[in-house]
């Protein structure tokens, strides 16, 4: 870890950053956030790959916005939140260092929006092995039996919105399910408000999610919240060339027209 704890010390001591956000031992063998203000104590942090969390879902905190400029250790998903993030107006080019790490455990610093972008252009930004099995075999299923397949994933859910918390594209300060006039989502876990929910949150992430699984891993009950999310990006990159977190400057596919987009779904 003494490339990444000297990359943190660097930035801090050179008053490059304010507040470096990374990772620290938590309990058992897994990690938690860590929000490093003082090179002294940059020696706590650590970094395992494939046990990481998305930081870049604290980008957008007040907490963090106060702080000034910030350096988080991003993995390609925090990357690729980092630029969806930048399409989206919420932050601009030079807020934000990332420091990436990779296997033989060298970082790599960020520390504009074009940098990122040519680092994602070679990097792997496709399901894991396991989920890719999952995903083809959804995609084999007919339409009855997908939904046969989700509604008994659904029965599972608790509503306890962790996907919602764990998630860098649900940013919103009011969220569409604390809205109660009108209600549009119905709060209790019964089977109809479970599916508004999931059916709300898929919607709203179609051509948004950038697969950092963050959803499922938080997910109480195991539900593969991912698979359904970016499984959708498949049908929107093939119908409106675009890929979500790999620009900058990319416009939300369904809230731009081009005279050339397809116009079958018009009666």
């Amino acid at each position: 870890m003494s490339n990444l704890i000297k990359t943190a010390e660097e930035l801090l001591q050179s008053k490059k950053v304010n507040l470096v956000i990374g990772y620290e031992k938590g309990t058992g063998n897994k990690t938690r956030p860590a929000f490093i203000r003082r090179a002294e104590d940059a020696a706590r942090l650590v970094f395992y790959a494939g046990k990481s969390q998305n930081l870049a879902v604290y980008i957008l905190r007040q907490e963090v916005k106060r702080a000034g400029k910030t350096a988080f250790v991003a993995t390609v998903p925090a990357l690729r939140s980092m630029l969806q993030l930048a399409s989206e107006c919420q932050i601009k080019d030079g807020e934000l260092i990332a420091v990436f790490v990779r296997e033989d455990l060298e970082t790599i610093v960020l520390e504009d929006f074009k940098s990122v972008e040519e680092f994602l252009a070679t990097a792997d930004t496709g399901f894991n092995p396991e989920e890719q099995e999952l995903l083809s075999r959804l995609q084999s299923m007919t339409a009855p039996e997908r939904f046969s397949f989700w509604t008994s994933e659904f029965e599972k859910c608790i509503k306890c919105y962790a996907c919602r918390a764990a998630c860098p594209m649900c940013y919103c300060h009011k969220c569409t399910t604390e809205c109660n006039q009108p209600q549009w989502i119905a709060p209790a876990s019964h089977p109809l408000g479970v599916m508004e929910w999931h059916l709300m949150r898929a919607m709203h992430l179609t051509g948004r999610c950038v697969n950092c699984g963050e959803c499922a891993t938080a997910c109480p009950v195991a539900i593969p919240l991912n698979i359904l999310t970016y499984s959708m990006m498949e049908s929107m990159e093939a119908e409106f060339g675009t890929k979500p977190g790999m620009k900058a400057d990319t416009k939300y596919a369904l809230s731009v027209y081009k005279p050339e987009d397809k116009e079958s779904f018009i009666l």
